[in-house]
């Protein structure tokens, strides 16, 4: 017997829709039509999933589910995006047609978007494997196998002996403007990197200092005295034109320093791509990782390719996901040859403000970072929780020293601290009009 008999496809999909978001699914605006084409499409196979007693192997006819194990595949490859989601969709699914959804198959929530096809002929989506059938390493759940060697960090990519790396899905712009809304934890490996490059392209230009040197220019306020005396030579030497001199502008200097402990694991990955990007940017700014000790990683961020950025600075830094010591580390920051770095730079601060170190010499650390900086922004990833207050030692005593405090949860977020250590116009502390 034919399911949906007699139902109006479009009413049942906007009714289902409807539900799903009631119970806290987040279903995108254009679902409801795409899950009316699919049951239209009809027996048409799950592409990218194992085979299920319940659906049906090689369909011969279009036409409307026939089982609740087949309609159940399709409605949640149509609407569900989040692996987050699934138990309030399968709540959902048993209680509008009664019957227990099926227990196997893959649990990693489908993805809406096209995938790439890769030259070897392997698919670039969830399931790793050769298209059309499950890869060798997802152990038959279109998921991919880790390696039980040393863990690598969440920045970095599989070396190429080892696993398939992650799907690299092509992102509509709608799409990468919603997943820049989503906190850090809920993005994948894949989604990480490309709003890493969605990131790097929304960088504006970024803060410009007066230098000592001048140029001709209209406006200026000091008088050009060779430029006037060679125009005065055609009016019989009388200076009837002045020449005006105004200063050069450059860029100033970016310094970024990372926090890169424990305590802010799963932040580090998006932490690295800002870094990147702000490396890249035409200020060239100076990126440090620190938990215990500070790490240059400048040269290593420099590489065109953002993988094997990441690696190597997967590589460079020896004291990761360990304790914090940020006074430590900005007092030997300080004195080290890169310390002539922040004069006069705008330092940013990727931290949560947590320190092994007693608070008083976190005061003091960041008092003599903010005598030699012209300006210290500083972004937490814990400060956009509600009601946030910086209670911790180390952020309660390093928060007078800051200009600016802002969140860093999610990648619209770094778009907002970009600016904000662009924008030097406005007076250090001022709320953004």
């Amino acid at each position: 017997m034919t399911l949906l008999a007699g139902v109006d496809r479009a009413a049942f999909a906007a009714a289902l829709t409807e539900k799903l978001r009631r119970r806290g699914v987040r279903v995108d605006l254009s679902a409801a039509a795409t899950l009316t084409r699919a049951l239209a499409a009809g027996n048409a196979e799950v592409p990218g999933t194992p085979a299920h007693p319940s659906v049906p192997a090689s369909p011969t006819t279009p036409g409307t589910p026939r089982t609740s194990g087949h309609l159940y595949w399709i409605t949640r490859i149509c609407l569900v995006r989040r692996s987050e989601d699934l138990p309030a969709f399968d709540a959902v699914f048993a209680e509008v047609f009664g019957e227990a959804v099926p227990a196997d198959g893959p649990r990693n929530p489908p993805s809406s978007v096209r995938t790439r096809s890769r030259p070897d002929g392997v698919s670039e989506g969830t399931g790793g494997g050769t298209t059309g059938e499950p890869g060798a390493g997802d152990a038959g759940h279109g998921r991919p196998v880790r390696g039980r060697g040393r863990a690598p960090l969440p920045w970095a990519t599989p070396a190429p002996h080892g696993p398939p790396s992650p799907a690299r899905v092509a992102l509509s712009a709608t799409e990468q403007e919603t997943l820049a809304q989503e906190p850090f934890e809920t993005l994948s490996d894949a989604q990480t990197a490309q709003l890493g490059t969605w990131l790097a392209g929304a960088v504006p230009h970024l803060p410009r200092r007066r230098a000592r040197r001048r140029r001709p220019g209209r406006g200026g306020a000091r008088v050009d005295l060779r430029a006037t005396l060679a125009r005065a030579r055609r009016t019989g030497w009388e200076p009837w034109e002045l020449a005006r001199q105004k200063r050069v502008r450059r860029p100033r200097r970016v310094v970024v320093l990372c926090d890169v402990s424990e305590s802010v694991r799963t932040q580090s990955a998006a932490h690295m791509h800002l870094m990147r990007a702000l490396v890249r940017s035409p200020a060239r700014a100076e990126a440090f990782a620190f938990a215990t000790r500070p790490t240059r990683l400048t040269p290593v961020l420099a590489h065109g390719d953002a993988d094997a950025a990441l690696e190597r600075a997967s590589e460079a830094v020896t004291d990761r996901f360990g304790g914090t010591r940020i006074a430590g580390s900005v007092r030997e920051l300080l004195a080290s040859r890169h310390g002539a770095a922040l004069r006069g730079a705008v330092v940013l601060v990727l931290s949560d403000g947590w320190d092994a170190g007693p608070p008083e010499d976190t005061a003091a650390a960041m008092a003599r970072l903010r005598r030699r900086a012209h300006r210290v922004v500083w972004a937490n990833p814990r400060a956009a929780a509600r009601g946030f207050e910086p209670r911790t030692g180390g952020m309660a005593a390093a928060l007078p020293h800051c200009d600016v405090f802002l969140p860093a949860h999610t990648f619209a977020a770094l778009r907002e601290v970009v600016a904000a250590v662009a924008d030097l116009r406005r007076p250090p502390g001022a709320p953004r009009p």
